[in-house]
């Protein structure tokens, strides 16, 4: 059941594609109040666990720190920082009480959850503007449906999307992206698509292209494609302020750039220097700005990701001026440690600065409304404007898109990668322990920067968060410049890194279904353990593995020079370790703990008890995999099994599960045999181990 309360008058910020009218109904298991803004109070119970918040630092269980949902620009993500580029305002308390909340305001809010007060939850805002959803549902897994009913489907990409794909920040030229294709290509190593970042563009100008670094652009895209691989260029938020620039001259004489106090197009400055901010909440500008993506796909493009869209701010005007100033007023003083300090925070202050959220406008409905009022809601309404591009060129094509900063209800429009990690084993350990909490907040297609963006990455981290990264639908290794060069090719055991991709591609008719599945059934790819093992306590604690999907649960290892890893199986299952040369042990273990000894090159997942699960041959690209002929391997205790397996042609909005085939795994004189009423499928190896 889903209530509404209603609180001030909220900005509408379309999270929501469910109608529910209000309730005057008391809100119930939080105090309110409502001095000097607005607060919750809830009063939790020693063994209450809190999911949520999607896009955030720490566990699973986010209970015992302060969370700011805040879209920050922030690449160091450490364990003291409270905001990431996203504010996902959706938490479950799972205890004495069991329910969901989503607190619908675009404005900053802070989750104190047990930080100040163990057994307290207080969260607070300046706004009394805001629309509460309380979900109230028999278990979490109810919980996540009926919110992500409400809050509509998640974005499916095309299938080549699910690819493995190779990106860095420092790619300058068309030799650069042929290198990189012809050494993936060389070596036999799956490659889906190859990223452009900034350096493509003509100084740094949205929806242009350096003609100098570039001259045949669009044979480059083609010739690429002709190999089965894509390019995928970057589009920031700000557009230079240049004359004889279209995009700029266009927006200025047609208004569409976010203002000043004075009426005036407000400057910041960001990669390009001083740049313009479109004013992408306002329907009108959405349309337009949407509509500039057309130049790059009438080249052969079908992909992008947004960027920069917190927004990120380097400096304003009115920022760097008072910087100056104080700069000015200490010149010629001995500086000692309250000088020193005033210098570094008048500098280091500069990116990102607060103030200078409140120093530009949106126009609402012909209003100017302050930007720290709706600042959340930028690259939710950025990436928007996107999609309904991309439905004006061809509204049956699904195009590749995601985005850094985000809100729920962008989750229907794209996905996200979780911005600029770093090469740091905590990182990894991060990225695991974020995916279901993106999940239960819409958000499918994502996954990290594989290796690590930021920082030097090393052989063995690329190899234990690739084996993790195979599992997640946004297969991107990412590294920033000035970095250690980490393509695959880059190291000396390449072999490896080439069965460990074929494994990918072979696994896409499992991981392709229950995607799907997943976003048309309102569910979660990826759950923590006490979703499906609530009455098991080392199971609801347990964070360093995940269930994936209906049948699998993965238990990846994150540590340095690890040879192994303690497992905990909430149930009997079947254990499959992978090994160098595509080697396969398989064994039934029982409920409880195990030690796995894992040499770096081996890796395990786990199958629950009477489930299977679906393979096909590797390839090097989507293009070329055959998903309808099968191997299926899987664990029973002698039932018969079945599964709900789901394909298409990876490139069509056409997607519905009633084209879905039921696979049917049964014993037979002996012998197991998979079945299916769909002519189109075949089954190639069946390999069923009975516990």
């Amino acid at each position: 059941m889903i209530k509404k309360f209603t609180f001030g008058t909220p900005f509408q910020t379309d999270a929501v594609v469910t109608q529910i009218p209000s309730t005057s109904e008391a809100f119930p298991y939080f105090q309110i109040h409502q001095e000097n803004g607005f607060s919750l109070t809830y009063s939790m119970s020693g063994d209450d666990v809190v999911y949520g918040l999607g896009e955030n630092m720490r566990g699973i269980n986010k209970r015992g720190y302060r969370y700011i949902s805040c879209c920050s620009d922030d690449a160091h993500h450490t364990e003291d920082k409270s905001s990431l580029y996203a504010a996902h305002n959706f938490i479950m308390i799972s205890g004495d009480n069991c329910f969901g909340l989503f607190i619908d305001c675009p404005e900053k809010l802070t989750f104190d959850i047990g930080y100040t007060d163990y057994d307290t939850i207080v969260i607070s805002t300046d706004s009394v503007d805001m629309d509460l959803y309380l979900i109230e549902e028999s278990s979490l897994k109810e919980i996540v449906h009926s919110f992500r009913e409400m809050i509509g489907e998640s974005y499916i990409p095309p299938k080549w999307g699910l690819g493995y794909q190779q990106s860095r920040w420092g790619y300058l030229c068309e030799e650069d992206f042929n290198e990189v294709a012809n050494q993936y290509e060389s070596l036999d190593i799956p490659l889906e698509s190859i990223y452009m970042d900034i350096d493509y563009m003509e100084r740094y100008k949205d929806f242009t292209i350096d003609e100098k670094r570039f001259p045949h652009f669009e044979t480059l895209v083609k010739d690429l494609k002709a190999k089965g691989i894509k390019l995928v260029p970057i589009i920031d938020a700000g557009v230079k302020v240049e004359d004889g620039y279209d995009v700029y001259e266009e927006g200025i004489q047609k208004g569409y750039f976010c203002k000043d106090k004075d009426g005036k197009p407000f400057v910041a400055a960001v990669w390009p220097g001083h740049s313009h901010f479109p004013d992408v909440l306002n329907p009108e500008v959405r349309a337009w700005f949407g509509s500039k993506y057309q130049c790059l796909i009438d080249k052969g493009i079908e992909g992008f990701w947004n960027d920069m869209n917190e927004p990120a701010i380097f400096y304003s005007e009115e920022g760097l001026k008072e910087c100056f100033a104080y700069l000015d007023s200490i010149r010629d003083k001995n500086i000692g440690i309250e000088e020193n300090e005033g210098l570094m925070n008048a500098v280091m202050g500069l990116a990102n600065n607060p103030k200078d959220y409140d120093r530009f406008y949106h126009d609402i409905d012909g209003k100017p409304v302050v930007h720290t009022k709706l600042h959340n809601l930028f690259g939710y309404n950025m990436t928007r404007a996107a999609a309904d591009g991309f439905d004006k060129v061809d509204e049956t094509k699904r195009f590749l898109l995601f985005s850094r900063s985000s809100y729920i209800g962008m989750h229907r429009y794209g996905g996200i990668w979780t911005g600029d990690n770093c090469a740091w084993w905590s990182h990894l350990l991060l990225n695991i322990k974020m995916m279901p909490s993106l999940n239960m907040c819409g958000f499918l297609y994502t996954g990290a920067d594989l290796g690590g963006f930021g920082a030097d990455t090393s052989y063995d981290l690329m190899v234990r968060w690739l084996q993790f990264g195979i599992f997640t639908p946004l297969m991107r290794n990412h590294a920033a410049k000035d970095t250690r060069e980490q393509e695959l090719y880059q190291f000396k055991n390449t072999s490896y890194f080439r069965e460990l991709l074929r494994f990918r591609y072979s696994f896409l008719p499992y991981l392709y279904s229950e995607y799907v599945k997943a976003s048309k059934n309102s569910t979660m790819l990826f759950s923590p353990l006490g979703f499906d093992y609530p009455e098991d306590p080392v199971a609801v604690h347990t964070e360093d593995q995940l269930l994936l999907g209906e049948n699998l649960m993965i238990a990846p290892v994150y540590t340095q020079n690890a040879i192994g890893r303690t497992v905990y199986l909430p149930e009997d299952m079947l254990c499959i370790t992978f090994s160098a040369g595509e080697k396969r042990k398989m064994e039934v273990l029982k409920k409880g703990h195990h030690y796995l000894e894992l040499s770096l090159e081996e890796f395990p997942i786990f199958l629950r008890k009477n489930s299977f699960l679906v393979l096909c041959q590797p390839s090097n690209n989507t293009e070329s995999l055959n998903m309808n002929a099968l191997e299926v391997i899987g664990c029973s205790d002698g039932s018969t099994m079945t599964y709900e397996y789901y394909n298409d042609d990876g490139y069509t909005k056409d997607i519905s599960l009633d084209n879905a085939s039921l696979i049917t795994v049964s014993k037979e004189t002996g012998e197991w045999v998979a079945t299916s009423a769909d002519d189109a499928l075949s089954f190639y190896e069946i390999t069923i181990m009975e516990c």
